[in-house]
């Protein structure tokens, strides 16, 4: 493993992107566990892109513009939805104490969900597998490696990302405004992202 790939991939990781985005939300939202939930979603999100490098299909999804488009646009479609709720969903960023320390388990599935689904409607993660990855690997076992790697520094530095989220939690959610203009913040970020997606 070299040096160039562990630091072309930790550049790619902490760029902030739609990952990092849904992970500061869920820091802000609901505190550290919910921030790490959403990181560990985000990291298995990854998990087809990375099956369908190893087998091949994701080379075809390269190939096809038709594939390419679909998982496009259903990523687009998504980020728009995100969005859309985080503007309309008074209580996504409200300070609720009794949650952060008692756990319901249909909010964590939904967090895993949502950051499942981000990153598995990401087509740029699968370009960025198949350009990426057969430059530094020589075989299956070594791609496979990399993935790992690949995925274990996505979870630290979104973790990362959350966990600080997290810690300036009580200082923002004290302010009202803050919190109006963050959710207003968030929502304009996703949809943003949903257009540069849409204009790849």
């Amino acid at each position: 493993m070299s040096l160039a790939f562990l630091v072309t991939t930790l550049i790619a990781v902490a760029t902030p992107g739609t990952g990092v985005l849904y992970t500061l939300s869920a820091g802000l939202a609901h505190g550290r566990k919910a921030s790490v939930i959403a990181a560990f979603g985000c990291t298995v999100g990854m998990v087809p892109h990375v099956l369908a490098t190893v087998t091949g299909l994701a080379a075809l999804l390269h190939a096809s513009a038709l594939a390419f488009e679909i998982v496009k646009y259903l990523g687009v479609a998504y980020l728009v939805y995100l969005a859309w709720m985080t503007l309309r969903d008074k209580s996504e960023l409200v300070v609720d104490t009794a949650a952060n320390t008692s756990w319901a388990p249909a909010s964590a599935r939904r967090i895993v969900v949502s950051a499942v689904l981000i990153n598995l409607l990401n087509p740029k993660l699968t370009i960025f597998f198949v350009a990426f990855l057969p430059q530094f690997a020589t075989g299956v076992g070594q791609m496979v490696q990399l993935s790992a790697v690949s995925m274990a520094l996505t979870f630290v530095v979104f973790a990362g990302y959350g966990v600080f989220a997290a810690s300036m939690r009580d200082r923002v959610l004290a302010r009202p405004r803050v919190m109006v203009w963050l959710r207003r913040l968030f929502a304009a970020s996703f949809a943003a992202l949903g257009l540069k997606l849409a204009l790849t």
